[in-house]
């Protein structure tokens, strides 16, 4: 619909309702419904189509920059994006040139990957589910999924008991976020379709060519996917990961969370492991998943997906002081001399707090049930520490220290060290059960405390 000369706000931040017609006015600099209908064909697209911008102040500047930019340049940059896009699809002697090129700018040396690792990932990216279908069928112990579904539904519930145990949120704020725990929707291991080979074949037609044809097919059958979506309501069954990624997220527009066959094995979970590490690891990450729907961002969608406010005013304000001492908290961790950005990385740390104390709540109910397990043997620690351990361990890593410091600049996850010590530090439950001393680095005396 023709929205007037002005795009509607969604929301109290930068989204906004608009149509092709506005987007034009906003951006000149593209031919916006010309770019559109060379996406989106063969759609039938006119000035009146909806269009939801994220990020106007951004798409006016690029517009702009572009207006301001010699005509030649621009077409350079073009073609030179996608030559490089190209590249990685074509021969060794391409692959070659690119190496000499980085090594001419950035003074790296030629990649340690192997060809046939680069010819995996390829694999996965681009054929993904097909690949999915021969994992699943030769690794993944389809007792898991259910094991996993039990799980979450254990974890789920345990996260809204403490809801009830929260004294700074109003009931009217807390029924509705029990209301969308408990339309948050599950997908695991993998969609069914890949397990049907006439179903796979017809999904991944006309990819048959050479290996750079087969790109460039895979980029028109992304397109065509993607087109087909418009005007449609949202498919809660799309999967963004391959069955075989080592992953997990959350999606707040369909208010869901997707947990690959890849993750569920070692050293997350493994049906053979005491029912103790499995809640540590693979448990804590399923919490986290679910508590991303209560994030700082995850928290302005409602339980349909939709962006819009369904929090009173006094719970808004009594989240952001409780999150403002988890931003102080991760930001006087450093790295290296570093400081990690506790704002940049704010929503990860709130899931990671979340999920660890609902899993731990969540195996206590499960011990309550079933009873005590066995202690492992050699190993001279209680259940309740394992838990902890268990969660621990699946942060072990090490990288250089550049590394390092591209995550602290750009990724949204706090290091992986502080990611444990921090969350820990703020567990009542870990000081008790490692008898960790009052103003001590492990049980400092001031915790925060979102979830």
């Amino acid at each position: 619909p023709v929205l007037g000369w002005k795009c509607r706000l969604l929301f109290k931040s930068s989204v906004s309702l608009c149509n092709c017609f506005l987007v034009q006015l906003l951006a000149p600099a593209v031919d916006w419904l010309d770019f559109l209908l060379s996406s989106l064909s063969p759609l039938e697209l006119n000035d009146t189509e909806a269009v939801v911008l994220y990020a106007k102040e951004y798409l006016q500047q690029v517009s702009d920059l572009i207006n301001k930019t010699d005509r030649s340049l621009l077409n350079n940059y073009m073609m030179w994006t996608l030559v490089q896009k190209s590249v990685a699809s074509l021969d060794q002697r391409f692959e070659n040139a690119q190496d000499k090129l980085l090594e001419s700018l950035l003074g790296t040396k030629k990649s340690c990957t192997p060809r046939w690792q680069t010819c995996i990932v390829n694999t996965d990216d681009t054929l993904g589910f097909a690949l999915g279908a021969l994992f699943v069928k030769a690794t993944f112990d389809k007792h898991s999924k259910d094991v996993a579904e039990e799980m979450i539904n254990e974890i789920r519930s345990e996260f809204k008991k403490s809801l009830d145990k929260l004294s700074w949120m109003d009931d009217q704020t807390r029924q509705a976020a029990k209301d969308k725990a408990d339309a948050i929707y599950d997908m695991i291991g993998f969609p069914e379709f890949i397990l049907d080979p006439k179903e796979l074949d017809d999904v991944y037609d006309g990819v048959n060519d050479s290996f750079f044809q087969n790109m460039l097919n895979f980029y028109n059958f992304s397109a065509r996917v993607m087109a087909d979506q418009l005007r449609k309501s949202p498919n809660k069954d799309q999967w963004s990961m391959t069955p075989p990624t080592v992953n997990a997220y959350y999606m707040p527009t369909k208010n869901g969370i997707v947990f690959p066959a890849g993750i569920l094995q070692a050293p997350f979970y493994a049906h053979n492991h005491p029912k103790v590490l499995n809640f540590g690891g693979i448990g804590v990450v399923m919490g986290h998943e679910l508590t991303h729907a209560f994030d700082d961002q995850g928290r302005e969608y409602d339980k349909e997906g939709n962006l819009r406010p369904w929090w009173q005013n006094t719970s808004v304000e009594a989240f952001r002081l409780r999150t403002e001492c988890m931003v102080d908290q991760y930001s006087n961790y450093t790295v290296n001399g570093e400081h990690v950005n506790g704002k940049q990385t704010l929503g990860e740390n709130i899931a990671d707090n979340g999920g660890l104390k609902a899993a731990y709540h969540a195996y206590q109910s499960w011990v309550k049930k079933n009873g005590e397990e066995k202690r492992l043997p050699a190993v001279n620690l209680t259940s309740d520490q394992l838990f902890f351990v268990g969660f621990a361990q699946v942060w072990c890593s090490v990288r250089t220290p550049e590394s390092a410091h591209e995550s602290l600049v750009t990724d949204t996850h706090s290091p992986p060290r502080f990611r444990v010590i921090g969350t820990l530090a703020n567990s009542p439950e870990f000081s008790l059960h490692f008898n960790c001393p009052t103003r001590t680095p492990m049980n400092p005396g001031r915790r925060c405390e979102v979830w």
